[in-house]
């Protein structure tokens, strides 16, 4: 049988099969081990480390589509760009996607480099 259970605020799904019991927490691909009884709190997990200060030039905003790892930069600063040329090669959920410029322009700073981890909606350049 399977049951949702609330703990500290958390929900998790626990199936119990013949005195045996799983526990996923709801949201979470990850697989914990619970003890029949009483039920084990999950370990507290780390808050996401918040992106660092860049310092963005001039310009509109390019950014990252979602979360992932920038795997190349084809761009740098005082380069000329036409609307649809590929700036950045982003790695997601082992997928390669391309970050293309949204217009023709001068891109005025890259803030991201080759193997950074970046956050949806961080600024990778600017083009002005």
């Amino acid at each position: 049988m399977k049951y949702i259970v609330t703990l500290n605020g958390k929900k998790y799904e626990v199936e119990v099969e013949k005195g045996e019991a799983t526990a996923y927490y709801v949201g979470a691909a990850e697989e914990m081990s619970a003890n029949p009884a009483p039920a084990a709190e999950p370990a507290p997990q780390a808050a996401p480390a918040a992106p660092a200060p860049q310092s963005a030039g001039s310009g509109d905003p390019i950014k990252a589509p979602m979360p992932g790892t920038i795997l190349d930069v084809r761009v740098s600063a005082g380069q000329k760009v036409n609307r649809g040329d590929v700036l950045f090669i982003l790695e997601a959920m082992k997928m390669e996607n391309e970050v293309s410029a949204t217009k023709a322009g001068t891109i005025t700073s890259v803030t991201v480099s080759k193997g950074s981890s970046v956050q949806t909606d961080q600024v990778l350049a600017t083009i002005q």
